[in-house]
């Protein structure tokens, strides 16, 4: 098994759609390529100290990008929604400063 720091990359916490779902109890993250549900599950419990109710993934396709005459294209990511429990938050913005 994973450990669960190289499971997790990311929040995505702002765009719209975060925020939206955000009101619904769902955190939205960017996730290891080969993690499954049941790995991003026991992921979020174990960092973030909450009861995760389900898990829904997504492969995001990577943009096509131009530099000069020449073409790239970004690597595709997995995303994942998690639904957390009645009573759970994760709070990845505090209105202290870091120290």
């Amino acid at each position: 098994m994973i450990s669960p720091e190289k499971i997790l990359h990311r929040p995505i916490a702002l765009t719209e759609k975060a925020n939206r779902l955000r009101g619904e109890n769902k955190v939205i993250f960017e996730v290891a390529r080969d993690a499954n549900k049941i790995e991003i599950k026991h992921a979020v419990e174990l960092l973030f100290k909450v009861k995760v109710e389900a898990v829904n993934t997504c492969i995001v396709r990577g943009k096509d990008r131009r530099m000069g005459r020449g073409h790239s294209r970004l690597q595709n990511w997995k995303k994942a929604v998690v639904t957390l429990k009645d009573g759970g938050t994760i709070d990845f913005f505090t209105d202290e400063p870091a120290k």
